[in-house]
């Protein structure tokens, strides 16, 4: 199972998820925000207490920050698969504008005052 694991307050991640649904045509992903009881008992404690990194769970590892957009494009495949040729950057330098945009996300792009719940159609996606 693979799995996104996003911080369900952050309207950047919420557009990230929204996205991927758009484009998941096979159903590859499911869905659970950071603060979820499945995130909790799923990932490490260092997974879940960094808010700011969206984890992408396959083939039951890890990968947090710019390679997991990265893994999450490439399992997409297709064209998607494409995107992840940035993953021959080093990833001091990928994490490095990941967490600048991670840092100020909320400034950019807002915060919800409640987690995202899915709507009745994308329920069977989302594990929490």
């Amino acid at each position: 199972m693979n799995v996104i694991f996003f911080d369900g307050y952050c309207g950047l991640c919420n557009g990230f998820i929204d996205f991927m649904i758009k484009v998941d045509t096979h159903a590859k992903f499911k869905f659970s925000p950071l603060q979820s009881d499945f995130a909790k008992a799923t990932l490490k404690p260092e997974d879940i207490s960094d808010l700011k990194s969206l984890v992408v769970l396959s083939n039951g590892k890890a990968t947090r920050k710019a390679h997991g957009v990265l893994l999450a494009f490439s399992e997409l495949g297709g064209a998607w698969k494409l995107i992840s040729v940035f993953r021959i950057l080093p990833a001091s330098f990928l994490n490095l504008a990941y967490d600048f945009v991670a840092q100020n996300r909320y400034k950019f792009f807002g915060k919800r005052d409640t987690c995202r719940l899915p709507t009745v159609e994308e329920k069977s996606r989302f594990i929490v």
